[in-house]
């Protein structure tokens, strides 16, 4: 069977821990922690070290799913986490715009560590005040819409949403790792 870690990260109240529990098929693991600082204003706990959970598709292939802390306190976490990640989901809310340039930080972070793939996930895009999903992929500097990566719409608090992204992040892997493949090949 193939093991696949994926990492899930993002700013606070994204949604990532949200998006493991919904999907994760045993109990997720978690450092959730009650919010001492400014992130108090806009949850009680959050995660401090990273959440973990599962999804088998098969008998083939199952998913680590490995969420990172979104403050940037607690960045050696997101090196630990990305270290080993096959691909990453960036998770963005789509109604704090004030957030994008820390969203934008942490990808450019995940990618001078790691080359692999990844999607851009827009969580709470029915809120009022969501930016549509070209508008924020601006805000992370993907001027060109053939450089960008996948964009998927994704509500955290639902399985089925997040199952769909999920699957969306392992085809982008399998097209991207079998594109490199042909290339050195």
């Amino acid at each position: 069977m193939e093991i696949m870690n994926l990492v899930v990260t993002g700013t606070v109240g994204a949604g990532k821990t949200t998006f493991i529990r919904s999907v994760s098929e045993i109990e997720v693991v978690d450092t959730d922690r009650k919010a001492t600082d400014e992130v108090s204003e806009m949850k009680q706990n959050t995660t401090v070290a990273m959440d973990f959970g599962t999804l088998q598709f098969g008998d083939e292939m199952a998913l680590h799913i490995y969420g990172t802390p979104g403050q940037i306190r607690f960045d050696f976490m997101w090196e630990i986490l990305i270290e080993r990640a096959h691909a990453y989901v960036l998770l963005i809310a789509a109604h704090r715009p004030s957030e994008f340039h820390h969203a934008r930080r942490i990808m450019n972070f995940m990618n001078r560590r790691a080359q692999i793939p990844m999607i851009i996930g827009i969580t709470h895009s029915d809120c009022e005040g969501a930016w549509s999903s070209e508008d924020i992929a601006l805000a992370l500097g993907y001027q060109d819409i053939a450089q960008q990566p996948p964009i998927v719409l994704v509500n955290a608090a639902d399985g089925e949403s997040v199952a769909m992204s999920l699957i969306a992040l392992v085809e982008h892997y399998m097209h991207t790792t079998a594109a490199a493949a042909a290339i050195a090949g």
